[in-house]
């Protein structure tokens, strides 16, 4: 068996994911990470669930670890509309359980009352859950082509 490490995005959870745990048996279709700005490429994710693309085949495996990820984002609308991550601002927080909906934005101290849209307000967000996934032996990374997420989670096969 080998590890792998996958990035699931927190609106693709909200969306058309379900909660898993630690030692579930789980299906997802995976995209391959090919550079830092994809989904997870920042945190060191081989790949990413997708739940909106094309049907393929699942990529299946066992939870072995789940961990929050935490980053603070700051709005500079000379640079950006949007917030945009702080580079080196994120942490990981392990949990036994993915929830299904993450927590809501926090602002940092000194910047609440500014209102998102002022230049310098720095927002900490949970982006979604960095999953390590044992994967049978064979090729570590995932099917090629973007597919669409087809979750199965087996109760009866969770490995204690």
């Amino acid at each position: 068996m080998a590890l792998m490490k996958v990035f699931y995005e927190d609106w693709q959870m909200g969306c058309c994911g379900d909660p898993f745990s630690v030692g579930d048996r789980v299906g997802w279709n995976l995209v391959p990470v090919k550079k830092s700005g994809d989904p997870g490429g920042a945190y060191g994710a081989g790949a990413w669930v997708e739940n909106h693309g094309g049907r393929g085949p699942a990529t299946e495996g066992v939870v072995r670890a789940v961990e929050l990820v935490r980053a603070a984002y700051a709005f500079r609308p000379e640079e950006s509309p949007t917030h945009r991550p702080v580079p080196g601002s994120w942490s990981l927080e392990a949990v036994d359980t993915c929830p299904k909906w993450f927590e809501g934005d926090t602002f940092e101290s000194g910047t609440e009352g500014r209102g998102a849209e002022q230049s310098g307000t720095l927002v900490h967000r949970t982006s979604g859950a960095l999953v390590t996934l044992e994967v049978p032996d064979g090729p570590a990374a995932p099917p090629p082509a973007a597919s669409r997420a087809r979750r199965r989670t087996k109760r009866s096969d969770r490995r204690q």
